[in-house]
């Protein structure tokens, strides 16, 4: 692909070392993506996904953090984000 603008969303630290970074990449041809990336120790994972694939993971992740309430949460319920 060509060169593309990434703007840094936000960084968050996940459970047992993991960290997920969501970065805005716009690329010349005018079309944005979201980047997901997961860290996992020396692997990364990295997707990028449209509007619509944003918003229904965005809206399922919602879903289930509300359902699941503070019973996935081994730091506490109120981490921070890095």
């Amino acid at each position: 692909m060509t060169d593309a603008v990434r703007t840094n969303l936000t960084t968050i630290a996940a459970p047992y070392g993991r960290e997920i970074r969501l970065e805005d990449v716009a690329y010349e041809s005018g079309m944005r993506l979201l980047r997901t990336t997961i860290r996992e120790g020396r692997r990364f994972t990295i997707l990028e996904i449209d509007t619509r694939s944003a918003r229904a993971w965005g809206e399922a992740m919602i879903r289930w953090a509300e359902d699941a309430g503070d019973a996935g949460q081994p730091d506490g319920p109120d981490r921070p984000p890095i």
